[in-house]
Formats: structure tokens, sequence, C-alpha cells
């Protein structure tokens, strides 16, 4: 969760004016948790703010907002008595207008602003507070309500994904993850032919005769699928990986194809402790070998893993877990 800035940036030069729809506050039972976001133009919305006669609601007022002059505005919901939405709990929306000018002015860590009605002239003890730790401690707030003010976390950077083969498995797995403003997807092949004719919105496409090629160009702290059409060219990205440095690295593959890289990588001259970093096979073989089953596994141990990265680095949770389990 957080503030998607570099999202919102996209957003806005494709379409101009953007009204961004954020879950302020939650009480009771929702159908999402604060910080939760979509974006709305003139023809078109991107995220989700729970679904349902909440989200159609929320889709109409930022329209209306975009067609009537956009003050930003707060509106609480009742999800049952007003929506009639089984939750049964209640929701706080900030609905606000951006453009180029207004994401001009964003700076720091943090986006701390006051709802619409409340006191804008002097910023909250408690605000203040927060904003000067994420800035001088890098104690970054999660998303919350404080004193009529609404704070959320700049997302500074989205993590980088590489997928490696545009087969069955890789068309199967980008539709998944490209919709998830968590990363950004590189998806590389060695023909432009094996894409699909309309990629995803936020996917970039690489085109090599050999891909392992590319490698060097992945940062280093990267996340990346291999699952090419040939053992060969896998083995090959295997290598370089292990060379080059990932945040994580997932290999389609049976445990026969499995024992036979890791002696391979191992005559290569790497260490047995680096090549057990990489998993194989990836996503979740209980769901079978279908490449949607695939790729929903795979969206499953990825998103496991964010979440162990998030609860170790945000102090606002008080918890310490044990790392990444993908």
């Amino acid at each position: 969760m957080g503030f998607d800035r570099e999202g919102l940036e996209r957003l806005v030069a494709a379409h101009g004016r953007v009204v961004r729809v954020v879950v302020a506050d939650v009480a009771g039972s929702a159908p999402r948790e604060a910080g939760a976001a979509m974006c709305v133009w003139v023809d078109g919305q991107e995220g989700t703010v729970g679904g349902g006669a909440l989200e159609w609601q929320a889709t109409a007022t930022a329209r209306a907002m975009l067609a009537g002059g956009g003050a930003a505005r707060t509106d609480r919901l009742p999800l049952g008595p007003a929506l009639n939405q089984c939750c049964g709990g209640a929701v706080t929306l900030l609905s606000e207008v951006w453009d180029r000018a207004a994401l001009a002015g964003l700076a720091g860590p943090v986006v701390a602003r006051p709802l619409p009605g409340r006191d804008a002239t002097e910023m909250p003890l408690a605000v203040a507070r927060l904003v000067a730790r994420a800035r001088a401690e890098g104690q970054v707030p999660g998303t919350r309500l404080v004193a009529g003010w609404l704070v959320e976390p700049i997302r500074a950077h989205r993590r980088d994904l590489w997928v490696w083969g545009a087969g069955h498995v890789g068309r199967a797995i980008v539709p998944v993850l490209a919709p998830l403003p968590e990363w950004h997807i590189s998806w590389a092949d060695t023909d432009e032919s094996r894409f699909p004719e309309m990629l995803p919105e936020g996917v970039t496409q690489l085109v090599a005769a050999n891909p392992a090629d590319l490698v060097g160009l992945a940062p280093r702290g990267a996340d990346h699928l291999v699952l090419t059409f040939s053992h060969a060219l896998d083995l090959e990205l295997c290598h370089r990986l292990l060379g080059h440095g990932f945040g994580s690295l997932g290999l389609i593959g049976s445990a026969t194809k499995w024992a036979r890289f890791r002696s391979r990588l191992s005559a290569l001259g790497h260490p047995p402790e680096r090549i057990a970093r990489i998993v194989c096979p990836i996503g979740e073989p209980a769901f079978g070998k279908h490449p949607q089953a695939i790729a929903i596994g795979v969206a499953a141990k990825l998103l496991e893993s964010m979440q162990d990265r998030d609860a170790m680095h945000d102090p606002a949770d008080d918890r310490t877990t044990g790392g990444q389990r993908g």
C-alpha cells in the first residue's frame, strides 16, 4: 500500500486530469483496507476500492468531479444502510483531482493533507511528528487518519519483476501480475511474434536474439521468473543471474530438471548456497500444471514474499518476521 506517485504520473501523462479515490479509513468489515485506491478519468479507471456498489458510486462521483470543477471531497459510506452491501462496516473515501501541477508539488516520503473541511493552516503536532520521523529517520508510517489529516507513504519505487519467456506460462503469469501496483514488469523473449498483440499496461516488452544478453539491464535486486522454451536458455539465464545478483529467482521445471541444473550450475563455479536461492518448481505444485494454475501459485508466492519484506521494514508494525519465504 501507499501513494503510488509513479503510477499516478503515468496516468496523468496519458489522460490529463485524474481523480484518485483512496480508502482513508475503515470501521468494521469492509471490502478493502485503508490505503486501497483507484484512479478514474473521463473514459476509464484503474485500481479498486472494493468493487460492487461502493466502487460504482465512487466512480460516478469521480466522473462528476471531473465534469464539474473537481474540489476534493470526503464521503463516509455505511456499506449496509447506504449501499445494501453485506459488509457491516463503514468506509471513508477521499476523492482528489490530480494533474501535472498538483503532482509537481509533492515532496518527501509521505503525503499529508487535511480532509476537505478541516483546518489547513497549521499541521497538527501528531502529523508533523510523523512527517519529521519519515524524513529524518526513514520511519515511514502506514496509511492512517491523524487528527483529521490523511497521511500516506509515497511508494518510492515498484519492485522490478523480469519475466523471461512469452510462451503459455508467461502469457498466463503476466496478465495476473500486471494489474497489481506493486510491480513493474519487464517481459523478454526472442521474437516479437511470441508476445500477445496487446500488452497489459505498464509492461515493458524486450526482444533479443539471446535474451540472456539483457540480464545486465536488470536492477540487481529485481525478482525474476525464468520460463523460456529452451532448457539451454533457461540454464544460461540462471548462470548469468547468479553472477549478476537478484532479489528472487524462480525457474519453471520438474525435480529432474532442477537436479540437472544444480549439477551444471555447480560445474560453472556457483557455490551450493547461492544455487539454493533459486526456487524450482515455481508457484504451488499442488495447484497442478495448467498455465493459469501456475500463474495463481506464482502470484501468491510473490505477494507472500512482499508482505514478509514489508513486515520486516514497516516501523508502524511492531512485528518482526522471518523474511522471504518465496
